[in-house]
């Protein structure tokens, strides 16, 4: 697979998914039977990791068969060696057993930020998170309200009652730095780590393209019309399922109107400002989003002069 231009977390797919193969029982039990094959566990959302030799989270089927049927199992794809990965979401009472058996339950995002994890890992990671959550939350048929039944290797809900088959989904989301120049615009909500600053944001609604997006969200937060919209990167984002968009716009307008509803703050930056709130040594404090985030990458560009 093509990898991303920058090392923005999340993007380093390992997988061959092999998604012409989801519908072939026998092939998927396989691949479940094979010796090789290796599972990634989570509970309620949370994935589990090995406390001996770091964070983990590979398991093999003899680890995993005292723990019985789990609630759900997704299969990631075939490594570079052509070993399976699937996704198992496990009970609470499955979860006791393993805690006792020196494994313990970490919160995905803290492992992806600190780097506790290979970057491929944390993808594969990030790919069972989005799809265990998708069946958790889509149990139940949006057409009938009858319960649904998984498919397709894990990849597919299927009504029981009315036939409908029930696909994952992905929520695009565009983040944008928008510039005048010299200065970016940068804002902050409320739930941000004090001092924070990054990139404006929103979700894509129907009938938009990512540029009208950019245009409309910039406009709703901070009262300023951009043009020249211009795709950057993207990052998947597993918290629940989104997709990232980043993209970079101009203005020749500067009066901030900020929407509270929205933001805490916004305002403009300059690129020495930027640059110093990437390296911790903004004199206010400030800071920015670490190079886990598209947002980091977006604010680099800008301040090393990549992006005019």
């Amino acid at each position: 697979m093509p990898t991303p231009p920058l090392a923005i977390g999340f993007t380093l797919d390992p997988l061959d998914r092999v998604s012409e193969k989801r519908d072939d029982d026998a092939f998927v039990a396989s691949l479940r039977d094979d010796p090789s094959t290796r599972f990634l566990l989570f509970a309620n959302n949370v994935p589990l990791f090995k406390r001996t030799g770091g964070h983990d989270p590979l398991f093999d089927a003899r680890e995993t068969a005292p723990l019985g049927a789990p609630l759900q199992t997704v299969f990631l794809g075939l490594d570079a060696d052509k070993r399976a990965l699937f996704a198992l979401d496990l009970d609470n009472a499955a979860k006791s057993q393993l805690e006792a058996d020196a494994i313990e339950a970490v919160e995905l995002r803290p492992i992806a930020m600190q780097g506790l994890v290979a970057p491929p890992l944390v993808s594969a990671l990030g790919e069972a998170r989005s799809m265990l959550d998708w069946h958790r939350r889509h149990r139940f048929c949006a057409n009938c309200g009858q319960p649904t039944n998984a498919a397709g290797a894990g990849w597919r809900r299927i009504c029981g009652h009315c036939g409908a088959q029930h696909f994952p989904r992905v929520d695009p989301v565009v983040i944008m730095l928008v510039s005048d120049g010299e200065r970016c615009l940068l804002g902050r909500q409320p739930q941000f780590l004090p001092g924070m600053y990054s990139a404006l944001a929103g979700f894509i609604e129907p009938g938009e393209t990512f540029e009208h997006a950019v245009f409309r969200e910039v406009l709703e937060e901070s009262g300023i019309r951009c043009t020249d919209v211009r795709y950057f990167a993207s990052q998947p984002w597993p918290f629940p399922s989104s997709l990232m968009i980043g993209c970079f716009a101009r203005t020749t307008e500067t009066e901030i109107v900020v929407d509270e509803k929205e933001l805490e703050d916004a305002r403009w930056f300059s690129r020495a400002e930027v640059a110093a709130m990437l390296d911790g040594t903004h004199e206010q404090g400030l800071s920015a989003p670490k190079p886990f985030a598209i947002a980091h990458h977006l604010l680099k560009a800008f301040a090393t002069g990549e992006i005019a």
